[in-house]
């Protein structure tokens, strides 16, 4: 498992001590945000998958890779519109999720890039402390429940396949130096226990 650094424990003690004097700004939806620059397949694509067999519109975590200043310019707006913490644009960012575009290989470096972005973009301001959350998205698989209703004890994921595309993902957004990990949106409970456990 990735190590806790004393650079994160000293992040947590300082958030602590700011939580104790004010409430701290979120930013907010990634996806919308991304949605409102109206991009092509092309811009996904960029030049580094002209050729990728699948369609990678609507693949947001993969503009980390090819629209680089796109997902920086979305962490910019909302830090001076002065939000404390940006999440990571890593919703589906985990080998799960990425099997559905074929570039699941691609979740660790995705991760990667996604927290340099968001830490890059935080540094820009020196008025109060900036943070960024590592975001680890559901995935779109289930682990308490079956996904055919004619069979409750199928699973079509397993809790060491979960487990281990967290960590990917975790040891991703660590290594890009993310502050805090975020675990976003929570709808089955057994998938969120994997991913706590996969950081």
């Amino acid at each position: 498992k990735p190590r806790i650094s004393t650079g994160v424990f000293f992040v947590m003690t300082r958030l602590k001590n700011i939580l104790q004097n004010r409430i701290l700004v979120f930013d907010g939806a990634m996806g919308t945000m991304v949605q409102s620059y109206n991009l092509s397949e092309a811009d996904f694509r960029s030049e580094r998958f002209i050729k990728h067999p699948r369609d990678l519109k609507g693949n947001n975590d993969i503009l980390c890779l090819t629209r680089p200043e796109v997902v920086s310019e979305i962490h910019t707006a909302y830090f001076h519109a002065g939000a404390d913490i940006v999440e990571t644009n890593t919703f589906n960012a985990n080998a799960i999720s990425q099997a559905d575009y074929g570039t699941e290989d691609l979740a660790y470096e995705i991760n990667l890039e996604a927290a340099k972005i968001a830490k890059v973009s935080s540094a820009a301001y020196s008025d109060k402390p900036r943070f960024v959350a590592g975001a680890l998205g559901p995935t779109n698989r289930t682990a308490s429940l079956s996904p055919q209703v004619n069979d409750p004890g199928f699973r079509n994921v397993s809790f060491d396949i979960l487990k281990e595309a967290y960590y990917e993902q975790a040891k991703g957004l660590l290594d890009g130096g993310v502050d805090l990990f975020l675990i976003e949106t929570v709808f089955d409970t057994l998938n969120c226990k994997r991913k706590e456990l996969g950081c």
